[in-house]
Protein backbone atom coordinates (compact mmCIF):
# COMPACT_ATOMS: atom_id res chain seq x y z
CA UNK A 1 0.00 0.00 0.00
CA UNK A 2 1.36 3.39 -0.83
CA UNK A 3 0.38 6.52 1.43
CA UNK A 4 0.69 10.10 -0.10
CA UNK A 5 0.32 12.70 2.63
CA UNK A 6 0.49 16.56 1.62
CA UNK A 7 0.52 19.34 4.34
CA UNK A 8 -0.82 22.58 3.83
CA UNK A 9 1.63 26.06 5.78
CA UNK A 10 0.83 29.55 6.75
CA UNK A 11 4.09 31.57 5.62
CA UNK A 12 4.76 34.00 7.51
CA UNK A 13 7.77 35.50 5.39
CA UNK A 14 10.59 38.10 5.85
CA UNK A 15 10.56 41.22 3.68
CA UNK A 16 13.20 39.93 1.58
CA UNK A 17 10.88 36.43 1.19
CA UNK A 18 7.57 38.36 0.50
CA UNK A 19 9.27 39.99 -2.44
CA UNK A 20 10.33 36.72 -3.41
CA UNK A 21 7.05 35.24 -3.51
CA UNK A 22 5.72 38.23 -5.59
CA UNK A 23 8.64 37.67 -7.81
CA UNK A 24 7.47 33.86 -8.42
CA UNK A 25 3.70 35.14 -8.54
CA UNK A 26 4.27 36.90 -11.20
CA UNK A 27 6.44 34.74 -12.88
CA UNK A 28 3.45 32.42 -12.87
CA UNK A 29 1.58 35.06 -14.48
CA UNK A 30 3.89 35.99 -17.67
CA UNK A 31 4.28 31.84 -18.54
CA UNK A 32 0.92 31.70 -18.37
CA UNK A 33 0.47 34.72 -20.48
CA UNK A 34 2.98 33.85 -22.82
CA UNK A 35 2.06 30.29 -23.54
CA UNK A 36 -1.32 32.22 -24.84
CA UNK A 37 -0.06 34.47 -26.46
CA UNK A 38 1.48 31.17 -28.40
CA UNK A 39 -1.89 29.42 -28.67
CA UNK A 40 -4.37 32.81 -29.70
CA UNK A 41 -1.05 33.72 -32.52
CA UNK A 42 -1.04 29.48 -33.87
CA UNK A 43 -4.79 29.89 -33.68
CA UNK A 44 -5.28 33.22 -35.86
CA UNK A 45 -2.62 31.90 -38.30
CA UNK A 46 -4.36 28.77 -38.74
CA UNK A 47 -7.93 30.24 -39.11
CA UNK A 48 -6.49 33.09 -41.44
CA UNK A 49 -4.68 30.73 -43.77
CA UNK A 50 -7.83 28.84 -44.11
CA UNK A 51 -10.11 31.89 -45.11
CA UNK A 52 -7.18 31.96 -47.61
CA UNK A 53 -8.29 28.86 -49.17
CA UNK A 54 -5.44 26.59 -47.88
CA UNK A 55 -6.03 22.59 -47.71
CA UNK A 56 -5.62 21.67 -44.27
CA UNK A 57 -2.48 19.45 -44.85
CA UNK A 58 -0.53 22.42 -45.79
CA UNK A 59 -1.71 24.73 -42.76
CA UNK A 60 0.98 25.76 -40.00
CA UNK A 61 1.71 22.99 -37.66
CA UNK A 62 -0.88 23.16 -34.71
CA UNK A 63 0.51 24.19 -31.48
CA UNK A 64 0.61 21.58 -28.58
CA UNK A 65 -1.64 23.02 -25.75
CA UNK A 66 -0.26 20.18 -23.39
CA UNK A 67 2.00 21.17 -20.35
CA UNK A 68 4.80 19.19 -21.95
CA UNK A 69 4.78 20.92 -25.18
CA UNK A 70 4.10 24.30 -23.89
CA UNK A 71 6.85 24.10 -21.70
CA UNK A 72 9.44 22.68 -23.89
CA UNK A 73 8.58 25.42 -26.24
CA UNK A 74 9.26 27.61 -22.90
CA UNK A 75 12.19 26.33 -22.35
CA UNK A 76 13.47 26.92 -26.15
CA UNK A 77 12.91 30.75 -25.62
CA UNK A 78 12.91 31.68 -22.10
CA UNK A 79 16.42 33.53 -22.30
CA UNK A 80 14.73 36.06 -24.87
CA UNK A 81 11.20 35.90 -23.29
CA UNK A 82 11.86 36.17 -20.27
CA UNK A 83 15.50 37.11 -19.14
CA UNK A 84 15.35 36.83 -15.43
CA UNK A 85 13.79 33.80 -15.40
CA UNK A 86 16.74 32.24 -13.41
CA UNK A 87 16.01 34.38 -10.55
CA UNK A 88 12.82 32.09 -9.97
CA UNK A 89 12.32 28.81 -8.94
CA UNK A 90 11.23 26.74 -12.42
CA UNK A 91 8.54 25.19 -10.64
CA UNK A 92 6.97 29.02 -11.22
CA UNK A 93 6.80 28.68 -14.46
CA UNK A 94 5.65 25.06 -14.85
CA UNK A 95 2.79 26.08 -12.58
CA UNK A 96 1.84 29.05 -15.16
CA UNK A 97 2.02 26.75 -17.78
CA UNK A 98 0.03 23.61 -16.37
CA UNK A 99 -2.27 26.51 -15.50
CA UNK A 100 -2.67 27.33 -19.10
CA UNK A 101 -2.84 23.38 -20.55
CA UNK A 102 -5.80 22.90 -17.85
CA UNK A 103 -7.94 25.89 -18.97
CA UNK A 104 -7.33 25.15 -22.70
CA UNK A 105 -8.02 21.71 -22.26
CA UNK A 106 -11.65 22.48 -20.39
CA UNK A 107 -12.30 24.64 -23.08
CA UNK A 108 -11.89 22.47 -25.80
CA UNK A 109 -13.83 19.34 -23.78
CA UNK A 110 -16.67 22.44 -23.04
CA UNK A 111 -17.31 23.20 -26.42
CA UNK A 112 -16.77 19.36 -27.63
CA UNK A 113 -19.58 18.39 -25.29
CA UNK A 114 -16.82 16.20 -23.27
CA UNK A 115 -17.61 18.61 -20.16
CA UNK A 116 -20.86 18.62 -18.38
CA UNK A 117 -22.01 21.98 -17.13
CA UNK A 118 -22.06 25.43 -18.49
CA UNK A 119 -19.50 26.46 -21.14
CA UNK A 120 -16.28 27.54 -20.43
CA UNK A 121 -15.07 30.42 -21.77
CA UNK A 122 -11.49 30.89 -23.40
CA UNK A 123 -8.87 31.78 -21.33
CA UNK A 124 -8.01 35.26 -21.41
CA UNK A 125 -4.64 36.70 -20.08
CA UNK A 126 -3.44 37.26 -16.26
CA UNK A 127 -3.18 40.89 -15.40
CA UNK A 128 -1.13 42.32 -12.16
CA UNK A 129 -4.43 42.85 -10.46
CA UNK A 130 -7.33 40.17 -12.00
CA UNK A 131 -4.59 37.34 -11.56
CA UNK A 132 -4.75 35.45 -8.04
CA UNK A 133 -1.21 35.76 -6.64
CA UNK A 134 -0.06 32.14 -6.10
CA UNK A 135 1.64 28.84 -7.08
CA UNK A 136 2.59 25.65 -6.47
CA UNK A 137 5.65 23.46 -5.28
CA UNK A 138 5.13 19.87 -6.85
CA UNK A 139 8.47 18.84 -7.01
CA UNK A 140 11.95 20.13 -5.92
CA UNK A 141 13.74 20.01 -2.45
CA UNK A 142 10.74 21.27 -0.15
CA UNK A 143 11.60 20.23 3.40
CA UNK A 144 10.68 20.63 7.07
CA UNK A 145 13.22 22.68 9.80
CA UNK A 146 11.39 21.40 12.88
CA UNK A 147 7.72 21.52 13.54
CA UNK A 148 7.84 25.00 12.27
CA UNK A 149 9.49 26.03 9.29
CA UNK A 150 9.32 25.15 5.60
CA UNK A 151 11.78 25.32 3.45
CA UNK A 152 11.14 26.60 -0.58
CA UNK A 153 13.31 25.38 -3.68
CA UNK A 154 15.05 29.00 -4.31
CA UNK A 155 13.22 31.35 -1.39
CA UNK A 156 14.35 29.70 1.49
Amino acid sequence: MRVVQAYRFALDPTARQGAALASHCGAVRVAFNWGLAQVKANLAQREAERSYGIPEDQLTPALSWSMYGLRKRWNQVKDEVAPWWAGNSKEAYACGLTRLADALSNWRDSNSGKRKGPKVGFPRFKTKRRAARSMRFTTGTIRLDGHTHVVLPVLG
